[in-house]
Order: structure tokens, then sequence, then C-alpha cells
């Protein structure tokens, strides 16, 4: 068949909605793609390995916050919505969405193994006619150099036969502005006609589409975007420990360069990072480099400050402690919140798993509470919270914030912890509590208080053994 009869005909089907949509990986970026193909009106077949997962969809219940159990059911009551194990019914599709995950390995090489093993699949079930986009976040020349070798050794040309495309995804779990739908989406395609098939099917359910001229071009996408976070959000880490030795409050500087109406972003720090992305996509792309004989000098510092928030944390919880007359080791130490960030039940790699090992690393007896992560495993032990109580909170030694989801009593425990560290500043400068409340670094009403102190009843000749006025404590 003439090469563009090929495309016009899939065009075809994707516009009148005949054209069936294969999802390869049901998981946090799949499963919202599935059900805004099947909103659509298209067919849905969506693939995963793992058979736990497919059944809980086939029984109409989502295992994904930002998808709803109605809506799933709803779709696999309609029929718009398959869920299955079988290889073989991804001969059905015509379009097929990679978005199976991208870990590192230990030595912060990329593990391609899902990829490898999502493409070969892919290339046992292609035909003519079929649209391939793999939306997981990779580095440089995957999708030319591990897909499309794979689809001709099957006899099929790639912008003739099969149409090729890398399609970043942009999931923000628990965003309640931002999802699938209203996210542009990024799309590159191996030759013209696989980005024009490409971007026809995506506008069909979401709502702005930006092609660019290559797949090269889209996966550099999302590894700048997210570079540029973990360089910023590291750069924010290095001001709060800054901002810690000079004594002065790093969320009222950040609040005050904020009003800055140009050329300044705001970012906050905390205890680390975590989530599917930024602690691991600069990665990829600082791998690539190294092929290369370059050396990505931003992203390995930032990898470096970001990594080490967790240990800066323990370290203030030890000082905290210190000036109790407490020693960490032997304290009983209760960590709010373990997903990587505000209320949602991803721990990805969540800086809480740090800071928990951490501390029993130094003796600590820890627990941990969160309204959306009642248990987790960990290197094949699994973890159960505790509820949060007046009697757990009073016979704590130390509070650690780690995570501040909304669903948290804080009353209930300003009321009942004796000393807080708190890493998000939940608590910010506001909130009344009884407890000692340690901070990244001083908070400003604790170093007005102790200015006015010294003002009004000032000791003569009080200083420190270095000659310096009495640092205020945060």
């Amino acid at each position: 068949m003439a090469s563009h009869l090929v495309k016009d005909r899939l065009l075809a089907k994707i516009k009148d909605r005949s054209a069936t949509a294969g999802v390869i990986g049901l998981g946090y970026v799949g499963l919202p793609l599935a059900m805004e193909f099947a909103e659509a009106g298209f067919t849905v077949i969506g693939y995963d390995v793992s058979e736990r997962v497919v059944q809980a969809l086939m029984r109409g219940e989502s295992h994904i916050q930002d998808v709803s159990s109605a809506q799933v059911a709803q779709h696999v009551k309609s029929g718009r919505f398959i869920a299955t194990t079988d290889e073989a019914r991804l001969a059905d599709a015509d379009t097929m969405s990679i978005a199976v995950p991208t870990p590192l390995a230990k030595t912060r090489d990329p593990d391609m193994s899902f990829v490898i093993a999502a493409a070969e699949a892919v290339a046992r079930r292609a035909r003519s006619g079929m649209l391939i986009v793999l939306e997981s976040t990779t580095y440089p020349g995957t999708t030319r150099d591990v897909l499309q070798p794979r689809l001709e050794a099957c006899g099929l040309t790639v912008g003739t036969d099969v149409f090729l495309v890398f399609s970043p995804e942009r999931v923000d779990p628990g965003n309640p502005t931002w999802h699938t739908k209203n996210t542009p989406k990024v799309l590159g395609g191996i030759t013209a006609s696989c980005t024009e098939v490409a971007t026809a099917l995506y506008e069909a359910c979401i709502e702005t589409v930006v092609p660019v001229s290559s797949p090269e071009a889209a996966e550099l996408v999302k590894l700048l975007e997210n570079t540029f976070r973990s360089v910023n959000i590291a750069m924010v880490n290095e001001m709060a420990i800054i901002c810690d030795r000079l004594g002065v409050d790093v969320f009222e500087v950040i609040d005050a360069a904020s009003t800055k109406p140009f050329g300044f972003m705001r970012f906050t720090p905390g205890p680390g990072i975590g989530g599917h992305c930024i602690p691991l996509d600069p990665h990829y792309l600082a791998w690539k480099m190294r092929t290369l004989n370059y050396k990505t000098r931003f992203i390995d510092l930032a990898s470096e400050i970001n990594s080490a928030m967790p240990d800066v944390v323990v370290r203030k919880v030890a000082d905290a402690l210190n000036d109790e007359r407490k020693a960490l080791r032997g304290s009983r130490i209760l960590v709010l919140g373990v997903a990587y960030k505000r209320d949602i039940d991803d721990m990805r790699e969540s800086p809480a798993l740090d800071v928990i090992r951490l501390l029993e690393e130094r003796g600590a007896d820890v627990m941990f509470h969160d309204p959306h992560v009642p248990s987790f495993r960990e290197e094949g032990h699994v973890r159960t919270g505790v509820a949060l109580t007046a009697a757990v909170l009073e016979q704590s030694d130390a509070i650690v914030i780690v995570t501040d989801h909304t669903a948290i009593d804080w009353t209930l425990v300003t009321s009942h912890a004796s000393l807080i560290v708190d890493t998000r500043n939940a608590l910010g400068r506001s909130v009344p509590t009884k407890a000692r409340v340690v901070a990244l670094t001083p908070r400003a009403a604790t170093l007005q208080h102790a200015a006015a102190n010294a003002t009004i009843a000032p000791k003569a000749g009080a200083t420190t053994a270095s000659g310096a006025a009495p640092r205020p404590r945060s």
C-alpha cells in the first residue's frame, strides 16, 4: 500500500474514533492517559504485567489517586477500556503509548530494562498502519536508537509503514489544577508524517499539542524541565543552609524576593527531593553526556546538595534534642508524612525514607504517621504507621515534619508535642504552639523577639567566646 494511503487510513480512523488506542503500563502516567483516550471516544486496551493491577481495574477499582474508581468502572462497563496482561491483545491496537518506568541503577546509570521489554513487545505485535509513542522519560536518542531498529527489523519502515514518536509525560500527582487533559503535550516524530499522526491522536484528547522537530528535541524537553527544577531546588536548599549559618529566616527572604514582579521564580527548601522525575531525570542526561566525554556540572552539584538534605534534617533533630539535654540514640521520634510531597500517597524516592534510615542508624526509635500512607514496604520489610493521638505525640521526644499534608491535625500536633522539627515550614510563623519549634533556619519572629530583649535588657559585656553577640536560636 502506498505510504500516503497508510497514513491517511490511520488519520481517518483517529478522526472517526474507530482506532483502538493501546497503552503499555497502567501506572501514574498510563492509566490517566488511558482514561483520556476513553473519554475522547476511543476503545482502549491497557496492558500491564501486574495481574493484581489488571484484575483490580477490571473490577472498576483504581489504584491511582488522580483517577477515580467510578471513572474506571464507567469505561470498563461501556467496553471502552479493557485491561489485560495478555501481550497478544496489543496486536488489536492501532496506536500504542508506552508509559513504563525508567528507574536508575545504584550506579546512577539508566535502567532501560522496562523500555526495552516494552519495545520488544511492541515489535512482536507491530503491523503496518500503527502509531507507537514512547512517553517514558529517558535519555536523548532512545526513540531512534532503541525503538526504531526493533521496528525496522520486522520489515517495517518508520515514517512509511509505522509511525514513531516521543512525547514526554508531564504528570504531577495530586495537582488539582493541571492534569493530563489540560497540560500541553510535547511530541516529536522520527519523520514529519510521524509527528502529523501523533498530533492528530493527542489533539483528540489533549487541549494543547506542541510539536517539535525531532524525538531528540522532545526527549530533551522533559530533561530540561526537571533539571531546571532540580537545580533551582538545590540552590534554595543551599540558601537555607546559608541562612541558617547567618541566623536569617530563609522563608522571610523568599517571601520578600517573591514580591519582585520579574526575573524571580519562587522555590522553597525542604528535607530533600522525591517523586518519579526530579531525583532521576537529570541523571539520564548526565549519563548520556558522559558517553560523549562531557561532565554535567550543574546536574551533579544539584544532586549532591539535594541528596544531602536528609542528613541536614537529622543533624537538626540531633541538635534540637541536645538542647533538651537528650541524646538522639534512644530517643523516640515521630516522623509526620512519608509521601514525597503534600496530599498524595506516592512514596517514590521520598526523602522521608532517608530521614528514617539516618535516624535509625544513629540509634533513634522511629515511628511514622501519614494519612495517605498507612504502611509501606522497603527492602522486603513492611512498616506500619501509627495513629496520630495526643498520647503518641506526648510520648515522642521529637516530631519531625517531613511532608506537610493538609489532612494532618496540626492543632493536635502543636497542642501535645514538646519539640517539633519543621522541615517544610508547615507551621509558618503565626501558628500558635506550646511546643518548641525548630525550622530549617531561624524564624523571623524568634529573631525579632531575641533582638528586642537584647535591646531592652542588655547585659554589659555579654558576648560569646569569639567576641560576637550571642546568636538567636531557631
